[in-house]
């Protein structure tokens, strides 16, 4: 198999650089770009026959096409469509109401019902086409189970944008028109496949959408509203204004043609140049298939090509409006009441603090009852209520959704928690031995999976138990919290945060992520502290490609924090670990120490750990250093300062194995950070401590 370039016909919007009159960054429409494909090199010619061939048949058919009994004297084309938000839970994340602001737009501008069609140049008024498709989200999905007819897949291909992304998800092409919104979209504002090229490559057929070009609200604006609507017309086979082409604004675009009789030849353009006239007579300027950002309107022979379209068999477009279909795809207009889901904005608040959240049931909801036990209000009907929660503790909360026939009720069980404030006093000294969930322990993953944060006892550096990822089921571009409680930190004159963790990458090309976030407001905002990379600073070991299980203290790192300054020293600290996946290893996190003796001390003294401990740490008159020698020998000790030169040496003899003890005179050293490091048979470990 040789890797070959072939052609076929696909559009899209790409970015290029300028300024227009409506502030969108212009569009540049490619369909006849380069799409890599692994072909035989010697089923190219073939393949660009085959897709010719069925251009050809296309356009006859269109020439040939008269609209039938059934679908005409207005009767609407009801099309199914889903929409796959793929995302790294950035800004790409969009939110429900932007997908309902694009189906709008859409339907209203096939349907001839946008507010400005009435605006177009004099010339082309008559020519306004309502073309009569009306597009509906899917309520019922591939499997026959309730669906809003959006799904959200988290993964790193947002950025990508291409076919690696679309293999994340795709229903059905002959039941639903696929929409992919990403954070790129292959470098366009938006690309498709019309129809005579995706009928040999249905695992390319759809629509790709950028988020900042999806709809006019959210992350996206009003004048790059119009993205999907351009796309959807390439989808039911229309070209641009110019024709063929890909570049607008070429002379010899004036010898291409759309093959649509009401359309001017014309050159394209990228400005609202209403007086245009490239070929020789007034330009359709205000096309939705061109590119001047002032587009109003499809034309009636381009609506009479894309219903051609939608009744050829030809990538399956005519199976979309069938009444079979709308049956199974849940759009026929009988939609049912079917789930009753809501959001929240926050997962855990301080005692005082509010949650609000959000009824997105569906379908055909006309009323709902809340219920929020522990809170303020105790029950609502409003579609977006606060509730203040003042019992600290686990909380459920139940949403029962009606149509005034039905009712669908569903409960989050201990969805909010909240915390104490004051926190716990410090220090904060976890590792994960006395409890198997987290909840136990006041900690957190603020949602609930098997790949997520968990507590293991197949690994640990000191005890039998740690916090784990299990990595190597995670999909690359997941992202996994673990919060802690509050911890009382307003007394403290500096924070030391210590933790231990181990990784493994599967591959060299790993670059998965550990980042260590902390609130002084309860976690209302966070702040990073620090960010470990795979490629470099996270892993513990080397490339793994198995399931990875640290065998013992070597394959563990510490990292000690000083970073964080006295706008922290509040009753309602907290921390959060991130661990993005970029297809690495397993992650394990053990001893989290904020301020405090160091985590395991009874461990360390049944001889599991390497044991190097300073405690208490930061400390300001006396201390002492706690160390497990594995094996009786010589074993040195030096205290360091931050500059790594031997401030003191404290032992260089021989120990017998076990837990020792040595005693530190803080008080005789100015306040700093400070290393203690201990070599024994050949290894050295460094702890960092703080003198106040």
């Amino acid at each position: 198999m040789i890797l070959r370039s072939l052609l076929f016909v696909f559009s899209s919007f790409s970015l290029v650089s300028g300024v227009f009159a409506q502030g969108a960054v212009p569009f540049h429409c490619g369909h006849d770009e380069l799409h890599r494909l692994n072909v035989d090199p010697q089923n190219d010619q073939l393949m660009m026959a085959r897709i010719a061939n069925a251009e050809a048949e296309l356009g006859s058919f269109t020439q040939n096409f008269q609209q039938s009994a059934e679908r005409g004297g207005g009767s609407l084309y009801i099309i199914p469509v889903v929409f796959h938000i793929i995302h790294n839970n950035g800004p790409e994340n969009i939110g429900n109401d932007q997908i309902f602001d694009v189906m709008r737009v859409l339907n209203e501008d096939f349907n001839k019902q946008n507010s400005d069609w009435d605006n177009v140049v004099l010339t082309f008024l008559d020519r306004v086409g309502d073309i009569g498709i009306e597009f509906r989200l899917a309520t019922i999905d591939p499997s026959g189970n309730c669906t809003n007819g959006i799904t959200r897949t988290v993964s790193a291909l947002t950025n990508d944008g291409g076919s690696d992304m679309k293999a994340l998800i795709q229903w059905p092409r002959n039941k639903y028109v696929n929409v992919w919104v990403s954070a790129s979209a292959n470098g366009s504002a938006g690309y498709t496949f019309r129809p005579g090229s995706a009928q040999f490559y249905p695992e390319e057929d759809g629509i790709v959408l950028q988020h900042t070009y999806t709809g006019s609200i959210g992350t996206s604006t009003l004048g790059r509203s119009r993205t999907l609507t351009h796309e959807m017309g390439h989808f039911f086979n229309l070209k641009h204004t110019w024709g063929n082409g890909n570049d607008p604004e070429l002379p010899s675009n004036c010898d291409q043609d759309d093959d649509v009789s009401d359309t001017p030849n014309s050159v394209g353009w990228t400005t609202c140049t209403l007086s245009g006239a490239s070929c020789g007579s007034l330009d359709n300027v205000e096309n939705f298939m061109d590119y001047s950002y002032c587009s109003k309107m499809f034309t009636a022979g381009q609506g009479t090509r894309m219903i051609a379209a939608l009744n050829s068999s030809i990538a399956q477009r005519s199976s979309l409006w069938q009444s079979s279909n709308l049956n199974s795809t849940g759009t026929n207009g009988n939609e049912a009441l079917c789930a009753a889901r809501f959001t929240n904005s926050l997962p855990v608040v301080c005692a005082g603090g509010t949650v609000t959240f959000n009824d997105e049931s569906f379908h055909n909801v006309t009323s709902r009852i809340w219920s929020f036990p522990g809170g303020t209000p105790a029950t609502s009907t409003e579609m977006s209520p606060t509730v203040t929660y003042d019992t600290p503790g686990l909380h459920d909360v139940t949403l029962t959704a009606s149509d005034g026939t039905n009712d669908v009720t569903t409960t989050a069980s201990e969805l909010v928690r909240v915390f104490e404030v004051p926190g716990q006093a410090d220090p904060l000294v976890e590792g994960f031995e006395s409890a198997t969930t987290f909840s136990s322990l006041g900690w957190s993953t603020g949602e609930l999976s098997s790949t997520n944060f968990t507590i293991t006892g197949t690994a640990s550096y000191s005890g039998s138990k740690s916090a784990k990822v299990t990595n190597t089921a995670n999909s690359a571009g997941g992202v996994y919290h673990l919060y802690a409680p509050t911890v009382d930190m307003s007394n403290a004159t500096a924070i030391t945060l210590s933790f231990r963790f181990a990784y493994a990458q599967r591959s060299t090309a790993n670059n998965d992520r550990l980042r260590v976030y902390v609130s002084n407001d309860c976690g209302a905002t966070w702040s990073l502290r620090t960010q470990l990379q795979g490629l470099s600073t996270l892993p513990t070991t080397g490339v793994v490609s198995g399931n990875f299980v640290p065998n013992g203290p070597s394959q563990w790192s510490q990292t000690v924090l000083t970073n964080i300054n006295s706008t922290y020293h509040v009753s309602d600290f907290r921390l959060r670990f991130e661990f993005q996946s970029e297809g690495g290893n397993n992650l394990y996190i053990d001893d989290v120490n904020i301020n405090g003796v160091a985590v395991g001390l009874e461990e360390v003294t049944s001889g599991n750990g390497a044991g190097l401990i300073v405690m208490p740490n930061p400390a300001k008159d006396n201390a002492q250093v706690v160390l497990n020698v594995r094996a009786a020998g010589r074993v040195q000790v030096d205290l360091l300062d931050v500059l790594g030169r031997t401030v003191k040496g404290l032992h260089n003899a021989p120990l017998p194995q076990g837990v020792r003890r040595m005693d530190l005179q803080v008080s005789e050293l100015p306040a700093g950070l400070y290393f203690i490091r201990m070599e024994q048979e050949g290894q050295s470990q460094t702890v960092r401590f703080v003198v106040e």
